[in-house]
């Protein structure tokens, strides 16, 4: 691998040079990781004049999933006094002759960006921006393969939960179990806080599981997902509990299937991210509920759980292969509770088979 993140750090490097900085400072911990192999906590990166540095304010952990620093990279601990590691960063850069240095203001607060150029008065600070989130958008076969083990074991967690008994439990008690079952099977943890709704709780967004024990007749919506090797997957189904539905539950399930997979089906390489929105939403819309839908359709996933490109109505862009990105519609009524389908897909072109679904735990509206 060391070779993959010395060619991250090289179209890194080239971008800053056409940007007028020989050096840059990577503080946000997704791209440290990416471009180091590892982001021990308050890590930055310096690619500069004369060498690569990986800063770190204390030890490496050990940790399963915190990943390891590429070997072709030197990695400096700082000792308790030494401060910042950023301040450290942009110290070293002026060392080595640099007159101008790239960061990542979007992650530097304002303290922290005067104390860089309080450091090094005679160094230009200029604003990488998103240089490092725009390489990660389009993911190699690695990359791919760790999301592709994550949803497996997310899959799993979830098909083993299904076939346990639900009926009186917390929304809470199947969160935490779902939670163990990914670590189980080898996950680092979880990829997010994971949701669970049941009854009028089901189908909310980012509901935070409660005390409210599962019903006959309830919806029972889920959501999760694994972080394998420090790449995060997500999934979402939405079931019955303990009898057949209710014709209600049954029409509104069809609808949020039947745009879930508009918005799968739009999947493909040149297609505008909003469209991917456009062709889900389109489907609600028409349904009666455009109120209380979600800002966005689905996003990309990686090293972070909600990464670009973001599946927006308003969103600026279009989709290359080799992207994963969410797929995920939802409709909650108040009161009664809602539907949501969550799928992790790989844009592929048409002649390799279109999307690449991820997470393949049925969608069949189950009884359970």
């Amino acid at each position: 691998m060391s070779e993959v993140y010395a060619a991250r750090r090289e179209r890194l490097r080239e971008r800053c040079a056409a940007g007028g900085s020989a050096s840059a400072l990577v503080s946000r911990p997704a791209n440290v990781r990416y471009l180091a192999g590892a982001a021990p906590q308050g890590a930055v990166l310096l690619l500069g004049r004369t060498e690569d540095l990986l800063l770190c304010g204390g030890p490496l952990g050990d940790e399963q999933g915190e990943g390891r620093p590429d070997e072709g990279l030197r990695v400096q601990l700082l000792d308790a006094s030494g401060g910042d590691p950023a301040v450290a960063g942009a110290d070293h850069a002026a060392a080595q002759g640099a007159d101008s240095l790239a960061i990542e203001e979007h992650d530097l607060t304002v303290a922290r960006h005067r104390a860089l150029g309080s450091v090094a008065p005679r160094l230009r600070l200029a604003d990488l921006g998103g240089a490092v989130e725009q390489l990660r958008l389009v993911k190699d076969e690695e990359e791919i393969s760790c999301l592709r083990i994550g949803s497996e074991i997310a899959d799993q967690a979830l098909g083993e939960l299904l076939e346990s008994i639900l009926v009186g439990r917390t929304e809470r008690h199947l969160a935490l179990e779902l939670e163990r079952r990914l670590v189980d099977h080898g996950a680092d943890g979880p990829a997010f806080p994971t949701s669970v709704g049941t009854g009028p709780n089901s189908g909310r967004g980012g509901h935070r599981p409660s005390d409210r024990r599962v019903e006959e007749g309830d919806f029972l919506s889920v959501c999760l997902g694994a972080s394998y090797r420090g790449y995060r997957c997500e999934i979402g189904r939405t079931f019955v509990i303990g009898t057949s539905p209710a014709d209600w539950q049954i029409e509104l399930y069809d609808l949020v299937f039947a745009a879930q997979r508009a918005g799968r089906e739009a999947l493909a390489p040149g297609a505008a991210y909003r469209d991917i929105d456009r062709a889900a939403r389109h489907v609600l819309d028409s349904a009666g509920y455009a109120e209380g839908l979600a800002p966005l359709m689905g996003h990309g996933v990686g090293l972070e759980i909600d990464e670009d490109p973001q599946l927006a109505p308003t969103a600026m862009g279009k989709l290359d292969a080799c992207v994963p990105v969410t797929v995920e519609p939802g409709v909650h009524i108040p009161g009664r509770g809602g539907v949501r389908i969550d799928d992790t897909l790989v844009v592929r072109p048409e002649a390799d088979g279109g999307p690449e679904l991820l997470t393949i735990t049925t969608k069949e509206l189950l009884a359970l």
